[in-house]
């Protein structure tokens, strides 16, 4: 599992992202089970993620940040990243970002994918 933390803050909110190679749907259910069993992302307001399965399926949750999880899925497809999911966990700073927040979440999949080079 790679995983980067704090890597953009915006008016209170901090993110982090998470990933690792997977293989199916349970690989995904299983990788986010072992994200979570760390307190700080289970107590995260949102655990975004999507991965293209190695057969082209698309896979997606928005984990209540409406539209986050097909900005993840794009921007994988953009890059080709095949069988691989990506998490991007954001905890609440009480502020309200609107459209920024799929900024944020672009910001984040970009430093991953970065990472991973």
């Amino acid at each position: 599992m790679l995983q980067l933390l704090n890597v953009v803050s915006d008016r209170g909110s901090k993110y982090a992202v998470s990933g690792g190679p997977v293989s199916g749907r349970a690989d995904v259910d299983a990788f986010l089970k072992t994200l979570k069993k760390h307190k700080k992302f289970a107590k995260a307001t949102h655990n975004t993620w999507a991965v293209v399965l190695a057969d082209g399926t698309p896979l997606k949750a928005d984990d209540g940040e409406s539209g986050a999880g097909m900005v993840i899925l794009r921007m994988l497809e953009r890059k080709e990243l095949v069988d691989h999911v990506v998490v991007v966990t954001r905890w609440y700073g009480g502020t309200k970002l609107g459209g920024d927040r799929f900024r944020r979440v672009q910001d984040c999949v970009d430093a991953y994918v970065a990472e991973m080079y």
